[in-house]
């Protein structure tokens, strides 16, 4: 019960912190990217669900996010409200997330992650070619921004707010779902796919659903980000973004659900803080990926809990270096 309550005020504590940010960070270009952030961060999310948890490496991630992008900006140049055009673009890519999961994820480890990758550079194709529908390479401008009420997301600070439901929403989700049965088949799956399939998972579907809702999530991250930023082109597509996730993914902490927020915050921010490196910052980047792949395998988070553990571990260690125990003898000695 007071574990619960710790992380029941530990929790609340983080929320409030994150509702208080607005008036802590002044800097308006720091705040852009903070905002910036908590969008890549519901992408990153959504990434962890099909790689981290169900052990599927997806590499078309970003072809989905661009087809949330398109999907939210055509519906409301066109006159839709946002809030009827973010859910649709998001099944829709969940749709073809679905067409293209029924080809590939009937193959396994490195053969799937080159299928998603071709696939995710066709969508770019598309996006850069059908000059009617997306604009071709000029791209989509002049995206309304989200409204409700007669009231319009223009300030940054209503933008982070809206932002932020969304990042606690799709928390709240994934929560749900990695802790649920569903969660333990995909994580059956991730482990040892034949012992699934063995004991009754049924793989492939199991897969679809993954694969269907991580793409939900990345087509709402697009949408998101199309609205926000108002304009769109075929560089929001492109899979530089699915490996810049991806890098978030393995330095925060893979399988883990606050790894993703953690790697598209503190990346970012600090590759804009060592801007005056130049390009000397990609190398101290670069050792900063190998230190964590090797002495952290499961990210920063990863490590976080292996301290965690060893600091509760040492904790019981000495209250029971203090107790007598009885051994068969009949004598008694301290407990080591």
């Amino acid at each position: 019960m007071a574990k619960y309550l710790k992380e029941k005020w530990f929790y609340l504590l983080l929320l409030a912190a994150a509702l208080a940010l607005p008036f802590i960070v002044t800097d308006r270009y720091i705040f852009q990217l903070v905002i910036m952030s908590l969008i890549f961060s519901i992408a990153t999310l959504s990434l962890n669900l099909i790689l981290g948890y169900t052990g599927q490496a997806s590499l078309a991630h970003a072809g989905f996010f661009g087809i949330g992008a398109y999907g939210v900006g055509l519906m409301t140049k066109a006159g839709l409200s946002f809030w009827l055009a973010l859910p649709l673009a998001s099944l829709f890519s969940a749709l073809v997330g679905f067409l293209i999961g029924l080809p590939t994820l009937r193959t396994r480890g490195s053969y799937f992650a080159i299928a998603t990758l071709c696939f995710g550079v066709i969508i770019l194709i598309v996006i850069g070619n059908w000059v009617e529908v997306t604009g071709g390479h000029t791209g989509l401008l002049g995206i309304p921004r989200p409204s409700i009420g007669g009231f319009e997301f223009e300030t940054q600070t209503s933008q982070y707010y809206l932002v932020l439901a969304f990042v606690l929403l799709t928390l709240f989700v994934m929560h749900r779902l990695v802790f649920s049965l569903q969660g333990l088949s995909f994580m059956s799956i991730r482990n040892n796919e034949a012992l699934a399939e063995a004991v009754g998972v049924n793989t492939f579907a199991t897969k679809i659903i993954s694969f269907m809702t991580a793409n939900f999530f990345a087509g709402m991250a697009g949408g998101i980000y199309a609205s926000l930023i108002g304009s769109i082109s075929p560089s929001t597509a492109s899979f530089h973004h699915t490996f810049n996730w991806l890098v978030f993914l393995l330095l925060g902490g893979v399988a883990t659900l606050a790894g993703p927020i953690l790697g598209a915050f503190a990346i970012p921010l600090l590759m804009e803080y060592l801007q005056f490196l130049q390009d000397y910052r990609l190398i101290i980047f670069g050792a900063l990926l190998i230190i964590v792949i090797i002495y952290f395998p499961r990210g920063l988070m990863g490590g976080i809990d292996n301290l965690r553990d060893r600091i509760k571990k040492a904790n019981q260690r000495r209250k029971a270096g203090g107790k007598n125990v009885v051994t068969a003898s009949g004598k008694s000695h301290q407990a080591v």
